[in-house]
């Protein structure tokens, strides 16, 4: 096999794995994983998630966690240390918020 074709074959190949794994993180939070961080005293709190690092709902166009598309995306929301959501400083003056921004 000629040294381009065997690059351009490893290129792919690297380039599937890579959206397969990607796919696989994007997918929602189980059932244990929600409950657990209830137990922990977590709170879901919006607007506070970096882009990429949300822990669910993104809104229209994205599947859940880790799908934000923006930095402090006002419909994503991440858990936070129970009562800590809307002391959290953001960007622009908001704060971190209980309800959808």
């Amino acid at each position: 096999m000629p040294a381009k074709r065997t690059v351009t074959t490893l290129a792919l190949a690297g380039a599937v794995s890579t959206a397969l794994a990607s796919l696989a993180m994007a997918g929602p939070l189980t059932k244990a994983e929600a409950e657990a961080a209830m137990a922990a005293k977590k709170e879901k709190c919006f607007g506070v998630a970096l882009k990429g690092q949300n822990d669910c709902a993104a809104g229209p166009g994205t599947t859940c966690q880790g799908t934000s598309t923006i930095d402090f995306q006002g419909n994503a929301w991440k858990f936070v240390q129970g009562g800590t959501c809307t002391s959290i400083d953001l960007p622009g003056g908001r704060k971190g918020s209980l309800k959808p921004i």
